[in-house]
């Protein structure tokens, strides 16, 4: 769940958003990173309904600003020509609020800061941490290849998903048009025939029965059943129970925390380069992992402050693979870490790829004939009657 924070940095008011399994949390992470907590607000987002506030096109905004800044133009005047381009009421609002701050003399992080459902606090980081320096269009570049990587493995597991989850759709719906109005006419017309009928067809027929009489009160259990596993699906404690679960399955949960990782070591990475020290990009980085994997992140980061190497204390605490294991001691000889994290992360994000086309490959099928089989056991149990009378008459 995501908190809304305002808080006390250097004297100075700063907004960011965190996401912790509850408000005291929140409140925790943001100490850890020397902030005074003023006030801790949870973010709800529903559905995007019409008319709804979109997210703010954050690629796209770092995209148009960086073509402008190589340009010659001030980060003002960049800013200010996007307002004024601008046609979405939303966004414009955001960069109009933008623009105003940077010209009472603010500098454009804590600008930023300001507006965190608009700039993650990873953005935020990167830009303070390069605008001192004059790096900030390589900060910029950066945060732009951090994005398009992420979005690239997301688009994949998204497509991945979408034909599966159509095959499982319509299967279901299928299921559900047999189940709740072809089986109760078929229990009507064999209500006469006793122990004739097969045990598993009588098993089916009874529930034929069951929706003829009581189908309003059954079907209103049903949609209480759906609502009740939906609330509970977005409760943190249940949440992190399911991702512990998940972390069980042998293949499928390392392959979810390899997933995870990916995407950790990738914005730990573009911390880094940025030049933030290790300890504060651990505590931004950390709302990207799961719950029981932050744990393991908060024992590992309590060890890397007392002298531990961040590769051992990684190790030590179930935050890497053979991959990442062997490059972050690389990148401690070396000293370029963020390098090898960023390494590290597309050498997962393309073995990830590479079992997802396999997945695929070998789920499709698997579910298309997992489907007709359920579908023609229903259809050939409402038969059964049928064929027994028959052969009852010969």
């Amino acid at each position: 769940m995501q908190f809304a924070i305002q808080a006390i940095d250097r004297q100075q008011p700063v907004s960011l958003t965190l996401d912790a399994a509850d408000a005291a949390q929140a409140r925790a992470q943001a100490e850890q990173q020397g902030l005074a907590v003023l006030t801790v607000r949870p973010l709800r987002r529903g559905l995007a309904w019409p008319g709804s506030t979109a997210a703010f096109p954050l690629l796209h905004f770092n995209q148009s600003l960086l073509l402008l800044l190589k340009a010659g133009l001030s980060i003002v005047e960049a800013v200010d020509t996007l307002a004024d381009r601008e046609m979405r009421a939303d966004v414009k609002r955001a960069l109009t609020q933008l623009r105003a701050r940077l010209g009472v003399g603010l500098s454009l992080s804590a600008a930023l800061a300001e507006q965190p459902a608009a700039f993650p606090p990873l953005y935020v980081a990167g830009i303070r941490a390069n605008e001192t320096t004059g790096g900030l269009v390589d900060a910029i570049e950066r945060f732009n290849q951090y994005q398009v990587r992420a979005d690239q493995l997301r688009k994949r597991l998204v497509g991945a998903a979408i034909y599966p989850t159509l095959i499982l759709g319509v299967g279901l719906l299928v299921l559900l048009f047999l189940m709740l109005y072809v089986v109760p006419r078929f229990s009507v017309v064999f209500e006469d025939m006793g122990d004739r009928v097969p045990w598993m067809s009588r098993v089916l027929l009874d529930w034929g029965r069951l929706m003829h009489s009581h189908g309003g009160a059954v079907l209103l259990a049903l949609l209480a059943g759906a609502a009740a596993l939906a609330w509970a699906g977005g409760r943190p404690p249940v949440r992190a129970a399911l991702a512990r679960t998940l972390m069980r399955i042998p293949r499928l949960g390392e392959f979810a925390r390899v997933y995870q990782l990916a995407r950790f070591y990738r914005a730990l990475g573009l911390l880094m380069m940025a030049g933030t020290p290790v300890l504060p990009s651990l505590d931004l980085a950390r709302g990207l992992l799961p719950l029981p994997l932050q744990d393991a992140l908060a024992r590992a980061r309590r060890e890397i402050s007392e002298g531990q190497t961040l590769s051992a204390a990684f190790d030590h605490h179930g935050l890497t693979t053979v991959v990442s294991r062997r490059l972050l001691r690389v990148a401690e000889q070396t000293g370029a870490m963020g390098e090898m994290l960023e390494r590290s992360a597309t050498f997962h994000d393309e073995d990830i790829a590479q079992s997802i086309e396999w997945a695929v490959r070998l789920f499709e099928p698997l579910l298309m004939v997992l489907m007709g089989v359920v579908i023609g056991g229903v259809v050939l149990l409402m038969y059964a009657p049928i064929f027994e009378l028959a052969g009852s008459l010969q």
